[in-house]
């Protein structure tokens, strides 16, 4: 889900306050639970290819810090090297409607009770298997160094009214 998503993950995890898990997870029905333990056994070998190969042959992936990339290829790129980390996705949401299904989830670092951010899914059955036709993702957190206090503006400085002087 993030191309960028190690060292930072890495970070945030060891250096940050913990993260409440607040919402619970649903159950899904088995062949979308399993698209989703598919999409962790690849993005833990670090493997693009198998990312991308579970989106549909047009789908979206819109990755934080990213452009969107659209297609198996470009999906493919978009995920090179972003991986290679145990995570575990949950679904918060999940409906259904024909072909078409979402789901808004979280995720965080594999044994841990902790979301580190979340994601929306759209689903779309192609051929009896439901395939992702879009991803976005982001962290719960601003990673990074902590914003800077907004500048105090400067203080009014009144004038006294000057008087009129004619000239002479």
């Amino acid at each position: 889900m993030l191309k960028l998503f190690a060292v930072p993950f890495i970070a945030a995890v060891f250096a940050a306050p913990a993260i409440a898990q607040e919402l619970p997870s649903v159950t899904l029905p088995a062949d979308v639970d399993q698209l989703l333990r598919a999409y962790e056994r690849a993005w833990a070998a670090n493997d693009a290819a198998g990312l991308a190969a579970l989106f549909a042959p047009d789908g979206y992936a819109l990755p934080s810090g990213q452009a969107p990339a659209r297609g198996t290829d470009s999906i493919r790129r978009a995920y090179a090297g972003g991986g290679g980390q145990p995570t575990t996705l949950r679904a918060l949401e999940y409906r259904v409607s024909g072909d078409l299904a979402y789901m808004v989830g979280a995720y965080g670092p594999a044994q841990s009770r902790q979301d580190f951010g979340k994601f929306v899914l759209v689903l779309r059955r192609v051929d009896g298997r439901w395939l992702i036709a879009a991803d976005i993702e982001n962290a719960n957190q601003r990673m990074g160094p902590p914003q800077r206090p907004l500048a105090k503006p400067a203080p009014l400085v009144q004038v006294p009214d000057a008087a009129v002087v004619p000239a002479a």
